[in-house]
């Protein structure tokens, strides 16, 4: 009876990725997915990601260029729709502050 089944407590086969960045371009750390999506050059990528900044860094480096921008630049003769934009992604950075705020205690 006992041969049909036999309780294991692991696959019979297990495979870890140690460094998943270098064997494909997606990653799952517990509830979190990273894609790095279709790129020609995942070498180029992940370098930029070393040595330059994560997404994020990268991204709020440039939210904090067009914030300079938008405040040094005459919008007079934007559309009503084109000024809604700004005036949205003006409530995304300012959203940022507020969680950077929150969370590492910055002015």
């Amino acid at each position: 009876m006992a041969g049909w089944f036999t309780p294991r407590l692991a696959p019979n086969w297990l495979r870890q990725v140690i460094n998943p960045w270098q064997f494909f371009q997606g990653a799952q750390f517990g509830f979190i997915n990273i894609e790095l999506g279709q790129t020609p050059h995942p070498e180029v990528e992940q370098a930029i990601l070393d040595e330059v900044g994560s997404y994020g860094r990268q991204l709020g480096r440039i939210g904090d260029a067009l914030e300079v921008l938008l405040k040094n630049v005459e919008l007079k003769k934007l559309s009503k729709t084109e000024k809604d934009a700004l005036a949205v992604f003006e409530g995304q950075l300012a959203q940022v502050r507020q969680v950077k705020r929150r969370t590492l205690g910055h002015p």
